[in-house]
């Protein structure tokens, strides 16, 4: 028990430096654009338009619409995606104890991709379906995954399971590839939407919001059952867990998680197995501390990630799925290394 309470005392001040990350990364967010901004007029509309509180930011009329309708959206919008992907990867790699389980690598944000695309390009459905549809896909390239990496048993270990990620992502993506021949003259907006996009204003974040809010609850209130379940299910069954009950519910909430991101943004890679690394490495393996680490840093990823993508090639603007992916591969081929070194 003695060992469980450093990391609870050092969670308030890990979480608090998190945001305080994620606060200038969004302010950093904000300030690129044609119209010269300064920092601090940026940090003081932001004050101004928090309620009740009434601060002169010393901008025209012109700028404070520039920065609510256009900047401040898309970097929200970033930070409430990355926050997903980020999380996601962790409740994934809790339930399948695997360091490697990820979003992208798994078959979910393909699945929600292509189940995305369908509702898109043949079904009429409305905008605020489309989520539902993501979700049902990106449970379903998980089930996919899992099921195809069992056949091999267990011999495989964590190897087997990518490979199966691998496999249902190659295949459900050659499906979503044959579904946009359908419609051919929107294949430059699909393949936009593919590689990535946070800049859909505020009706996507409001989108997004409430299946944000409720992935988000149910992971961070799991935070201990997955610490208990990493001990093994005789353990977690010993200490009143119910594991398959808190397996499904993780499952669901990271899927759910994952769609909401899809459904908004896209594909963005490699999201979930970086900032899950990362946070283990500064702050610990618990779950309570992963899991919420997890949330605020890859919001302050994402939005870090989208201001390179708008920068690097200005006045053009480079995918962020792009950058990301820049990231991310020479990432995962070091977290594959160190795994296998530990398997041996």
């Amino acid at each position: 028990m003695a060992r469980q309470a450093g990391p609870s005392r050092a969670r308030p001040l890990w979480v608090a430096s998190a945001l305080g990350v994620l606060a200038l990364c969004m302010i950093a967010g904000m300030l690129d654009g044609a119209a010269d901004i300064s920092p601090w007029q940026v940090v003081l509309q932001a004050l101004d338009w928090l309620p009740f509180v009434h601060v002169d930011s010393g901008l025209a009329p012109v700028e404070q619409g520039l920065l609510y309708e256009l900047r401040l959206p898309r970097v929200l919008v970033a930070a409430v995606v990355g926050g997903l992907l980020a999380m996601a990867g962790a409740g994934y790699q809790g339930v399948f104890r695997n360091p490697l389980a990820d979003p992208y690598l798994l078959g979910a944000a393909a699945g929600a991709g292509l189940a995305t695309t369908v509702a898109i390009v043949l079904l009429p459905v409305s905008a605020g379906s489309i989520p539902v549809a993501a979700f049902l896909g990106a449970v379903g390239g998980v089930f996919l995954a899992y099921t195809l990496g069992n056949t091999a048993g267990r011999s495989g270990g964590t190897a087997t399971l990518v490979l199966a990620g691998v496999a249902v992502t190659s295949f459900l993506t050659a499906i979503q590839t044959f579904v946009q021949q359908f419609k051919v003259e929107e294949l430059q907006r699909i393949y936009a939407w593919i590689l990535g996009d946070v800049g859909g204003g505020w009706d996507q974040f409001w989108l997004v919001l409430p299946y944000a809010a409720v992935s988000a609850a149910l992971l961070l209130l799991h935070g201990r059952m997955l610490d208990v379940l990493s001990v093994g299910d005789d353990e977690a069954t010993s200490l009143g867990v119910r594991a398959a009950r808190v397996r499904f519910t993780v499952l669901l909430a990271a899927s759910l998680a994952t769609a909401a991101a899809v459904a908004v943004s896209g594909l963005i890679g490699f999201v979930g197995i970086v900032i899950p690394h990362v946070v283990r490495r500064l702050a610990g393996g618990s779950y309570r501390i992963v899991l919420p680490l997890s949330l605020i840093g890859g919001g302050a990823f994402l939005v870090l990630a989208d201001l390179i993508a708008r920068t690097v090639i200005a006045p053009a603007e480079l995918p962020i799925g792009v950058v990301t992916m820049f990231v991310g591969a020479p990432f995962f081929v070091g977290v594959l290394r160190m795994t296998r070194r530990a398997a041996l």
